[in-house]
């Protein structure tokens, strides 16, 4: 086999830029695919948000609209106080699952508490598309031996209807 180039000479810089051009556009591919199954997995293992202490108001709200939106009615009713509790006949309220929960703010004294949330719903089938309806509530709670219950809450949440 004979060779073109002259004796001496430098090889062809492009029989030998095609593997290393090769090696680098896999480089390229290969980071891109780690980044997107990164983002992928972070995406789809973010969950619920972290709980709050059981022991606070904003805790036992957190945990009754949980279970609420779960459809959870005897889990919810654990967190009542127990005159609600004992007045409580639960029915299936209007639908939640559609309906988002967030602290807004909280007022403690020392046997009451007030937690202030801003529940959103999202409704899909507006006549202009999607549409969202926000509005602010207070929980009531009190201190009853020891424990943080709630003894009002605001009427999208409320899994109660009261016995005459």
């Amino acid at each position: 086999m004979e060779n073109d180039s002259a004796p001496g000479a430098a090889p062809d810089a492009n029989v030998s830029a095609g593997p290393r051009r090769d090696r680098a556009l896999w480089a390229i591919v290969a980071v891109i695919a780690a980044l997107v199954i990164v983002a992928l997995i972070v995406v789809l293992t973010r969950g619920a948000p972290a709980l709050l202490d059981a022991d606070t108001p904003e805790g036992v709200v957190q945990r009754y609209s949980a279970a609420v939106i779960a459809g959870d009615e005897r889990g919810a009713v654990e967190y009542l106080s127990p005159d609600v509790a004992d007045d409580c006949d639960t029915f299936d309220s209007e639908s939640t699952d559609n309906v988002r929960v967030t602290l807004v703010s909280t007022t403690r004294r020392d046997d009451t508490a007030d937690v202030r949330v801003s529940i959103t719903t999202i409704y899909e089938n507006g006549p202009f598309g999607i549409d969202e309806q926000e509005f602010q509530e207070d929980f009531d709670l009190a201190m009853i031996d020891g424990e943080w219950l709630i003894e009002g809450v605001p009427w999208p949440l409320d899994i109660c209807r009261m016995l005459p």
